[in-house]
């Protein structure tokens, strides 16, 4: 049985979240990011969304032992669908890649009472940074669907469990990303 992998579009991009040492950039077709609200979380969350046209950058990592059972906890409100045609990458092989999304019908765009935490923002932004470099953060931003729901600054006292510390730079990638796309910060 070969090793499968999972493609991470949001915090699992950074490394910093996760012990999957098998994993390099990569891209999926078909799919768009976006902030959706639903009844199997309690807060506004990433997911992707059926998108013909559209790509996303992320990173792909090997599932240790095909042991899927740490993921699926960590992406407990996620179906896996398998995105193996539609993945590009850089290992030289046809792989088995799964991509967690919320399923259809089980989410919907959310509004002013579910916001997005800065810290989660914080996390993923971060993540680009280290893989894609400023352009891909900037692609995060510019191909993500629903800034106007706003963002929680709950920096100072993050409420998002995989918070990581970013210094000054990348912090201000965040600030002026949010600011570019139009999104409204609230405070704690």
């Amino acid at each position: 049985m070969s090793t499968p992998f999972f493609f991470g579009y949001g915090s699992l991009v950074n490394r910093r979240t996760h012990a999957y040492a098998e994993a390099q950039t990569a891209r999926v077709s078909g799919w768009r990011r976006a902030w959706r609200k639903s009844p199997l979380r309690a807060r506004c969350f990433l997911t992707v969304v059926p998108a013909a046209e559209d790509y996303v950058e992320g990173l792909i990592a090997a599932v240790p032992g095909v042991d899927w059972a740490a993921l699926d906890a960590r992406e407990h409100a996620y179906a896996r669908f398998d995105v193996s045609q539609a993945t590009q990458h850089r290992a030289g092989r046809l792989l088995d890649v799964a991509i967690y999304a919320i399923p259809e019908g089980a989410h919907h765009d959310p509004g002013d009472d579910n916001p997005v935490l800065l810290s989660y923002i914080d996390v993923v932004v971060q993540g680009f940074l280290a893989e894609f470099g400023p352009d891909g953060a900037r692609h995060f931003f510019e191909t993500t669907e629903g800034w106007h729901v706003p963002v929680l600054d709950d920096r100072a006292a993050p409420i998002y469990a995989r918070a990581q510390s970013l210094d000054d730079a990348e912090r201000a990638v965040v600030d002026e990303g949010i600011a570019r796309v139009g999104a409204r910060r609230i405070q704690q």
